[in-house]
């Protein structure tokens, strides 16, 4: 790294750069405070190039372990989780939430919509809504279907019927008819487009 990165560099004769010292300082300070920055600088240095190499070995020693870094991500999930959970902020949450839980429950206006709801599902009137729906429904579906034989049946009888025939014979002709039209036009549109002027 270089020494020029952390203040006013210092020359070989001990004078800053630009000549002057910072107010309060000697060169011999001065130079003392260099060799010792030389010294930090070339030591992070080192550290950094150690940190480097351990996180190789350690990322080597996971994939021999078979560590992948999604089971990594897992494990610091749960970890975190559990942390939450044992949190004090969590457990007084879940007590306050749990509190609220038992006090709504317990509450008359609670207890008295659900047994009126049980009542109302327990009751005659219910009971025979549910099955005349159930009937009519299935009814509905019944009707649906032979609705679509029979719209299906009248196609294949309409189908084979001689007035059909008749209609689909005079389409063809139209077609015919048609497509004869337009082959002489265009025959003749190509042989006036090649005509002189």
């Amino acid at each position: 790294m270089d020494s020029s990165e952390h203040g006013p560099s210092v020359s070989s004769t001990g004078v800053a750069s630009g000549g002057n010292l910072p107010p309060g300082l000697t060169e011999e300070e001065a130079e003392e405070m260099q060799v010792e920055l030389t010294k930090v600088d070339d030591e992070i240095q080192t550290l950094r190039q150690v940190l480097v190499a351990k996180e190789r070995h350690a990322a080597e020693l996971k994939r021999r372990l078979g560590i992948s870094p999604i089971s990594e991500i897992k494990q610091n999930l749960t970890k975190g989780w559990h942390e939450v959970q044992c949190s004090n902020a969590y457990m007084r949450t879940s007590q306050t939430l749990g509190d609220l839980n038992r006090r709504v429950t317990t509450s008359n206006v609670y207890l008295t919509a659900s047994a009126t709801l049980e009542e109302i599902g327990r009751s005659d009137a219910y009971k025979r809504t549910q099955e005349t729906l159930s009937q009519a429904g299935q009814m509905t579906s019944v009707a649906f279907s032979s609705m679509g034989s029979a719209i299906r049946n009248q196609f294949g009888e309409m189908r084979n019927s001689p007035s059909f025939k008749t209609f689909e014979d005079k389409v063809e002709n139209m077609k015919y008819q048609v497509m004869g039209q337009s082959n002489e036009e265009s025959d003749r549109s190509h042989t006036s487009n090649n005509a002189p002027f």
